[in-house]
C-alpha cells in the first residue's frame, strides 16, 4: 500500500473517531456512576495556554511528560523525546559541529538543523517560560524536571516567533513545603557516571528553596586508530591552521557535565515569586564517521578541493606550471593578518613542495585523499585532529504572579541567559587537515514578558493578553580549513535582534456544547549584522592564471604571477593586462567600498532588517460528553528572516532572506474513557508552508534562501491505556506526508540529482520528516507484600521509517528505517525511600546517522551515528 493510501486511510479512521467518541464517551459515563476513579489514568495540568489547565481540555496536539517518568524511561535530554512524541524528531548534534549541546528540532516536519545565528530556530525551547534563542545550549539536560510540554503545529499566537513547527515547553520542579533530600548514582557502559541531587529547604513562613546538581561523565564509544602508513608524518599538523583552540583525543563520543540549579520562592497569599539561578558546564567530543570522498570531477560536475589537493601532489610540476596552479600549490597563507574589527592576527605560511609525490624518493611522499581513509566502522576513524565542545551556559528568572482581582491574575516573566560555546572537529576522517570547521559564539539575551490571564461572564469567558520584549546580541567566530588551507575561512559576525510582540486569546464557552477561540499576536522585530569574512590564503589571487577560471580571461597564463607568487605573497592592487586598469581585487570582485582588506570577501558595515507580522488563531471546540472534546483550529507561525553569513568566495552584496510562514489546519479529538482507564487522543492536520529557508551548498558555501514551498500533511494518535492496577500502556503513532510542492530552479541545479545524492526536486520529501512513527511503551507494577514496595517493568520500542538527513538527500547521509527498544527493571522501596533500576538503552544496537555534512567542493561527506547499546545501574534515595 503506498504512504498516501495508507494517509487516507488514517484520515478515514480519524473521522470514525471523532464520530464515535461521543457513543463511547456516554458508556463509559455510566460505568463511572458505579465505579470510582481510584487506580485510573492520573490527570497532567499544563500551561500550553499560559495558564493551568487540564491538557484532556486544551485544543492543540500536545505530548505531556512528567519528570519522574522521563526518568524511569531513562530520556536525561530534549533529544531523547524523539522516541516518545509522535512526528517529532530532535537530533543531539548538527553538521560541522563536535557538540551534542546542539539541537535539531523539527516537529510535523518544520524545524531547523544548523547552529548559525543566522538561522532561527524553528522549534521553540522554554525553560520556566524563558525562550533559548540559540540551538547551542538548547538540548536541555532535564534536571529536577517538573514536566515537558511538546507542543505540535505553529504556536505563534502565545509563544511567538521562531514558534512554526512547535514549541517544547520545560517546566522545572517547584521548591518543596518540607525539608527533603533525594539523589541518585548511575554507573553504565564505557564508564559512564552520574550523580544528582536535590536539597528541598523552607526558609520562613510562605519562603523555600530548592537546590538541585547533576554531574556526568561517559568515556567515548568510538576509537582513533592509526593510519597504517608511515607517510602520515609527511603531512603538515592540523595546529598550524587557525582554529579557535587544539584538542585531538584518542576517543571520540565521551562527554563531561555539571549542572547547578538554584530556585527560592516565595509564597504570599495573593503574591508569589519565584527566582532561579542555573549554571551548566559541558565537555565532549563527536564521534564523526568519514561516509565518503568526492575526489573525481565527473561526479562533482568541477574540480573540487579534494582533487585539486591530490593534483597539487601527484602531477609533476611541468604539468602544474602549464595550468597555472603553482602559486596554488606552493603555500598556504599570505603577507596579510586576520583583521577582526582591528584586531589583528598573523597567520602563519606553510610551505609546501608542488608535485611532491613525484620524487623518486617514495619516503617523502604525502597521502591523497581518497576513500582509503573509510574505516567502514561507524565506531572507529583515522581521524587526528580537532574534536572537542566546550559549552558554559547560565542565566536567571524572576517569576512573578499578582492577584488583581478573584479571577483576574498578573504575571511577569523576567530572565537573562549568557552563553560561550567553543567547538572543533575534524571533519574529514582522516590524517589529513582537508575540511576542520571550529567556532566561537557568545551570546546572552534579556526577554521580558507581562501576562494578564483571567475570566469573567461567571467563568464562559477566558482570557490572555500580553506584551512581550526581547533582545539578544552576539557574535560568532567561524575558522574552518579546506584542502590543508587551500581556504581558510577567518569569519568573524556580530548580530543583534530586538523584538517586541502584543498578543491575546479569548476562549468562549457559548454553551455546554460549543465554545469559541480567537487569539492574535502582532511582532516587530529589528536586526543587525556585520560579516567579517575573511579568506585568509588569498586563494582567488592564487588561482589567476589557472584552469580553475577556464572559460574566463582570467584563465590566460600571462596572467599567472601577476596577482600572486609561489612564496605566499598576494598582490590585491596589481594592475591587470586587459581588464582596463582594474586591480587584481577589484577584477575579483572582492569589495572595496569602505574596505581595505584586500582578504575580506563579506561587504562591509552594519546590515539591518525589520520585520512585522500578524501570527492569527481561530478554533471551535465541541464537547458532545464528559470528558470528550472535539475541536478545530486555525494558527500561523513565522520564522524571521536574514542573512546568508558563511561566504567563501567574494561578495559585494549582502544577500539576505526573507521570512518563513506556516498556515496550519487541524482537527481533533481528545477523550478520557472507561472511568479514566482509557485515554485516546487524535489529530489531523494540514499546512501550507511558505517561503522555506532552505539551507544549502553552494560551493563550500552554505547558502540560505526562501527557495521553496511545500505541503504537509499528517495525522496523529496517542493513547494511554490502564486495563488492570498494575498494568499501563502508553503508545503513539504519527504520520506525516511532507514535501516540496516548489523549488528555486537555482537550488534544483545546486542540488540536483547524480551519482552520490537524489536530489531536491519538487514532490519529493522535506529533510528531518520520516513519513511513519510509532511508539509502544507498556508498564507493569508489580507490588511485593502490602507494605508498598514493588518491581516495575517498563519497555520502550519504536519505529521510525527512513528520511533524509539533508536537503539534497545524500545517499550515505540518509537513515534507514530503525527499531529502538529501550528496557529497564525498577525496584521500589516502601514509601519510596529507596530504588534501585538495572537498564538499557538501544539495546537492539540500532545505528543510523543522526546528523552529517555533504560538501562537494571540499570532497568530504562525513556524519555522526547514533550511540550503541549501553546498560546503567541507578540507585536512588528520597528522605
Amino acid at each position: 500500500m503506498s504512504d498516501k493510501k495508507k494517509f487516507l486511510g488514517y484520515l478515514m479512521a480519524s473521522c470514525a473517531l471523532l464520530s464515535a467518541a461521543p457513543a463511547i464517551a456516554q458508556e463509559a459515563a455510566a460505568e463511572a456512576a458505579t465505579e470510582t476513579q481510584s487506580g485510573g489514568i492520573q490527570e497532567i495540568i499544563v500551561t500550553a495556554q499560559k495558564r493551568a489547565e487540564s491538557a484532556q481540555t486544551v485544543p492543540i496536539a500536545i505530548s505531556v511528560f512528567s519528570g519522574a517518568s522521563l526518568q524511569e524511561r531513562a530520556v536525561a535530554n530534549v533529544s531523547q523525546l524523539t522516541a516518545v512524541a509522535p512526528n517529532v524528531n530532535f537530533d543531539n548534534g548538527v553538521a560541522f559541529t563536535g557538540s551534542t549541546a546542539v539541537l535539531a528540532a523539527s516537529i510535523r516536519g518544520i524545524g531547523s538543523s544548523d547552529f548559525a545565528f543566522n538561522i532561527d530556530p524553528g522549534v521553540g525551547v522554554y525553560v520556566d517560560g524563558i525562550y533559548l534563542a540559540r540551538s547551542v545550549g538548547a538540548n536541555q539536560d532535564l534536571l529536577d524536571t517538573g514536566r515537558i510540554e511538546v507542543l505540535k503545529g505553529p504556536q505563534g499566537t502565545l509563544f511567538g516567533r521562531n514558534t512554526i513547527g512547535g514549541a517544547v515547553s520545560i517546566v522545572t520542579r517547584d521548591p518543596a513545603k518540607e525539608f527533603r533530600v533525594q539523589g541518585d548514582v548511575t554507573v553504565g557502559r564505557f564508564n559512564s557516571f552520574e550523580g544528582r541531587g536535590a536539597i528541598d529547604i523552607p526558609l520562613a513562613e510562605g519562603l523555600t528553596s530548592l537546590v538541585t546538581f547533576d554531574v556526568r561523565h561517559s568515556n567515548g564509544y568510538s576509537r582513533r586508530i592509526p593510519f597504517p602508513s608511515a607517510l602520515v608524518a609527511n603531512s603538515a599538523p592540523y595546529t598550524v591552521l587557525p582554529s579557535v583552540g587544539y584538542e585531538a583525543p584518542s576517543m571520540e563520543g565521551g562527554a563531561t557535565n555539571s549542572s547547578l540549579r538554584g530556585k527560592v520562592k516565595y509564597d504570599g497569599g495573593n503574591f508569589r515569586a519565584t527566582l532561579s539561578g542555573d549554571y551548566q558546564y559541558s565537555t565532549g567530543t563527536a564521534a564523526y564517521s568519514l561516509l565518503g570522498v568526492l575526489n573525481d570531477p565527473a561526479a562533482t560536475g568541477n574540480p573540487n578541493f579534494a582533487f585539486l589537493y591530490n593534483t597539487c601532489r601527484a602531477a609533476p610540476e611541468g604539468v602544474l606550471g602549464a595550468i597555472g596552479l603553482m602559486n596554488f600549490c606552493s603555500t598556504f597563507g599570505t603577507q596579510y593578518p586576520s583583521n577582526r574589527r582591528g584586531e589583528i592576527t598573523n597567520i602563519n605560511i606553510v610551505n609546501y613542495t608542488p608535485g611532491i609525490n613525484t620524487s623518486p624518493d617514495a619516503s617523502r611522499h604525502e597521502l591523497l585523499y581518497t576513500n582509503q581513509f573509510i574505516t567502514g566502522n561507524p565506531d572507529t576513524t583515522y581521524a587526528t585532529g580537532n574534536n572537542f565542545s566546550r559549552l558554559r551556559n547560565f542565566g536567571f528568572t524572576l517569576n512573578a504572579e499578582l492577584d488583581i482581582a478573584p479571577n483576574i491574575l498578573l504575571k511577569s516573566i523576567t530572565g537573562y541567559r549568557n552563553s560561550k560555546w567553543l567547538s572543533g572537529l575534524d571533519a574529514d576522517g582522516s590524517p589529513l587537515n582537508i575540511l576542520h570547521p571550529s567556532f566561537d559564539q557568545r551570546q546572552h539575551q534579556l526577554s521580558q514578558e507581562f501576562q494578564l490571564v483571567g475570566s469573567g461572564l461567571n467563568d464562559r469567558l477566558k482570557f490572555v493578553v500580553g506584551a512581550y520584549f526581547f533582545n539578544e546580541k552576539g557574535s560568532l567566530l567561524d575558522l574552518v580549513s579546506f584542502a590543508q588551507g587551500a581556504v581558510q575561512i577567518d569569519g568573524p559576525n556580530w548580530f543583534n535582534t530586538t523584538n517586541f510582540a502584543g498578543f491575546t486569546q479569548f476562549d468562549f464557552k457559548v454553551n455546554d456544547l460549543i465554545s469559541l477561540t480567537v487569539g492574535g499576536r502582532y511582532t516587530h522585530e529589528n536586526k543587525e549584522f556585520e560579516g567579517g569574512q575573511q579568506e585568509m590564503n588569498g586563494v582567488f589571487y592564487k588561482l589567476v592564471g589557472s584552469v580553475a577560471f577556464a572559460g574566463t580571461p582570467l584563465a590566460d597564463p600571462a596572467l599567472g604571477n601577476v596577482c600572486a607568487d609561489t612564496k605566499g605573497n598576494v598582490y590585491p592592487n596589481a594592475v591587470l593586462p586587459g581588464f582596463g586598469g582594474a586591480t587584481c581585487m577589484q577584477v575579483l570582485g572582492y569589495p572595496t567600498q569602505g574596505n581595505s582588506n584586500p582578504l575580506r570577501v563579506y561587504a562591509p558595515g552594519i546590515n539591518k532588517k525589520k520585520f512585522n507580522n500578524f501570527a492569527p488563531k481561530f478554533g471551535i471546540q465541541l464537547h458532545p460528553a464528559d470528558d470528550v472534546m472535539v475541536y478545530g483550529s486555525y494558527s500561523a507561525g513565522y520564522k524571521t528572516g536574514g542573512w546568508t553569513t558563511r561566504y567563501t568566495t567574494p561578495q559585494t552584496v549582502v544577500s539576505g532572506f526573507d521570512p518563513e510562514k506556516a498556515y496550519t489546519f487541524e482537527a481533533g479529538v481528545k477523550s478520557t474513557l472507561l472511568n479514566r482507564r482509557l485515554q485516546l487522543n487524535l489529530a489531523a492536520f494540514t499546512t501550507r508552508y511558505k517561503g522555506i529557508q532552505l539551507n544549502y551548498q553552494v560551493g563550500t558555501s552554505p547558502t540560505i534562501a526562501n527557495v521553496g514551498d511545500a505541503r504537509i500533511s499528517g495525522v496523529e494518535f496517542e493513547m494511554i491505556a490502564k486495563p488492570a492496577q498494575a498494568l499501563t500502556i502508553n503508545a503513539s503513532l504519527g504520520y506525516t506526508d511532507a514535501h516540496y510542492t516548489y523549488l528555486d530552479p537555482a537550488v534544483q541545479v545546486t542540488s540536483a540529482a547524480n551519482s552520490f545524492q537524489l536530489g531536491a526536486t519538487v514532490g519529493g520529501d522535506l529533510p528531518k520528516t520520516p513519513h511513519w512513527k510509532i511508539n509502544l511503551s507498556p508498564r507493569l507494577d508489580l507490588p511485593l507484600g502490602s507494605d508498598g514496595a514493588k518491581v516495575s517493568l517498563l519497555a520502550d520500542y519504536t519505529y521510525t521509517s527512513k528520511q533524509r538527513n539533508n536537503v539534497e538527500g545524500t545517499i550515505v547521509m540518509n537513515r534507514g528505517a530503525t527499531s529502538v527498544v529501550n528496557a529497564s527493571l525498577i525496584y521500589t522501596a516502601p514509601q519510596d525511600r529507596y530504588t534501585l533500576t538495572v537498564g538499557g538503552t538501544n539495546i537492539t544496537n540500532a545505528r543510523y546517522i543522526v546528523a552529517g555534512s555533504s560538501i562537494p567542493a571540499s570532497g568530504v561527506i562525513a556524519g555522526s551515528f547514533s550511540r550503541p547499546a549501553e546498560w546503567y545501574v541507578r540507585a536512588g534515595f528520597k528522605f
